[in-house]
């Protein structure tokens, strides 16, 4: 039933908000579900949700925000149901109903009558207002279509493009600046749905990813777990509201829920890239000096676009990652790195000084953790808390990094950062005693100081442990630093 549990949030039942708040409200929520503060939680929208799983009935209580209020429009099914509403503690005493259950018999009433018309009135009328406004806003000029061929996704997709148009091109086409990074929503389903899966080329705590194959060309398809359903709701919710289109951030194509072999299943579909993953890379590749600075440039450039805020209405919120490490971050042909999974991700926007941290109860990777973490000492409130514990994690990377690139013939075998302190596996308070109790951190190897480049890397990756996060070095400082590595590496070559 993994994907019994999977379909819980994307199934509407009674009720649809008539319209988007203007303000959060405040929901009744369950301490499994989502962080909760005494049982609340803020968002633009409440729901209750329920699933069937071999007989058990179980209600989830919980707030969403307003970048996924469409899965709040689809029809009960009979293992999974959820009900939306949009005032103040609206969800605390609601309960909702999966289909082919019985509704409890109330008195007929006017009001009763009313509402029966009048809300699917106006959920219908938010709709295609809402649709009207995305069309307009966005100029989907290559979405419209004949009359008659209303019916028919795949004569919707050959519209949005001309001739034998790649999905590079479709992309660059659709993806104006401001709009998100991704296609136009109709089209994300329609590519969804096109998609061939071709083999599995990875598993993890979050599901799987799949090679795919659409029109000819290699995608990547990351299907989630029902206990990471959270991560696809955040990814989804930042992909598609912010502009995060960079050479250092994983691409991202569309995000669907589709349907295959009876079951529902949660994808999200980006570029493909045959390396692998960074980790996947240093297991097998011993780097030369250039290589390796090469990679950490890329990453930090990366992390630097997700750090730093863009103003004005083309622009995108600061984005703290929370999760960086070298299993998240992929290699490219061109040997430069790109940023994946963005499920933990903080954003934070200055003008309105709001920091959405999202509802996800997904921790970080416990290996990668910060002192502040570790200790619970984490300003959660503060943005910058979030930059600075990202930092950390970049210089664990950097670490990894280095190690394996060759000095004069010699190179270390690929290990995890605290390998020699810490179990294959270490539990919370493993890491907690080494990083916060000893604030041990990883050994450099000592040929590295005797490479310049190799040696300012190691006093990069210093600077990103100290134990105080506002004495780290910010995004910025190290891209700048790194830069002028690159250019000292790069002269010599020119003058030869």
């Amino acid at each position: 039933m993994l994907q019994g549990a999977i379909g819980s949030f994307l199934l509407v039942v009674l009720t649809v908000p008539r319209s988007v708040p203007a303000e959060n409200l405040m929901c009744a929520c369950d301490d499994h579900v989502q962080p909760c503060d005494h049982a609340t939680c803020w968002g633009k929208v409440c729901f209750v949700s329920k699933t069937q799983d071999n007989g058990k009935a179980t209600q989830r209580k919980g707030c969403l925000s307003d970048n996924i209020l469409e899965h709040c429009q689809t029809k009960p099914m009979e293992e999974y149901a959820i009900t939306c509403c949009s005032s103040n503690m609206c969800n605390e005493n609601t309960s909702v109903l999966l289909k082919g259950q019985e509704q409890p018999e109330e008195p007929a009433s006017l009001t009763n009558l009313l509402l029966m018309i009048l809300v699917p009135l106006l959920a219908l009328l938010v709709l295609i207002t809402l649709s009207c406004w995305k069309l307009a806003q966005h100029r989907r000029k290559r979405l419209l279509i004949r009359h008659d061929d209303l019916g028919d996704p795949d004569n919707m997709l050959k519209a949005s493009m001309v001739g034998d148009s790649t999905l590079e091109d479709l992309l660059n086409e659709d993806c104006t600046t401001g709009s998100g990074s991704g296609l136009p929503f109709l089209v994300q389903r329609t590519v969804a749905r096109q998609i061939t899966l071709v083999e599995c080329v990875g598993k993890g705590r979050y599901g799987e990813v799949w090679r795919g194959v659409w029109h000819g060309e290699n995608v990547a398809v990351k299907i989630f777990s029902s206990r990471d359903e959270q991560s696809w709701f955040r990814e989804t919710e930042i992909y598609n509201t912010v502009l995060l289109r960079h050479d250092n951030i994983l691409g991202f194509i569309a995000s669907d829920m589709t349907s295959r072999n009876s079951s529902t299943q949660l994808w999200l579909i980006t570029h493909y890239h045959e390396n692998g993953s960074l980790y996947d890379y240093l297991q097998r590749t011993a780097l030369d000096t250039q290589t390796c600075l090469r990679l950490a440039c890329s990453i930090i450039c990366g992390l630097l676009h997700l750090h730093v805020e863009i103003f004005g209405t083309q622009g995108k919120p600061a984005i703290a990652h929370r999760d960086l490490k070298s299993r998240n971050i992929l290699l490219k042909n061109n040997l430069e790195c790109c940023i994946a999974d963005l499920g933990l991700a903080v954003m934070h926007s200055q003008g309105s000084d709001y920091l959405d941290i999202g509802n996800n109860p997904r921790v970080g990777t416990k290996r990668y953790m910060a002192p502040e973490v570790l200790d619970e000492q984490i300003r959660t409130d503060y943005f910058e808390s979030y930059k600075q514990t990202d930092i950390w994690a970049y210089g664990l990377v950097l670490w990894e990094i280095t190690r394996r690139t060759v000095v004069n013939g010699t190179v270390e075998d690929y290990r995890p950062p605290f390998f020699d302190m810490v179990p294959s596996d270490p539990s919370f308070e493993d890491m907690k005693k080494v990083v916060c109790t000893d604030q041990q951190t990883p050994s450099v190897p000592n040929r590295l100081y005797s490479d310049s480049i190799l040696s300012a890397l190691a006093k990069i990756m210093k600077e990103c442990w100290y134990q105080n996060p506002s004495s780290r070095l910010t995004a910025m400082r190290i891209k700048k630093t790194l830069k002028k590595l690159r250019s000292s590496l790069e002269k010599p070559q020119q003058d030869d």
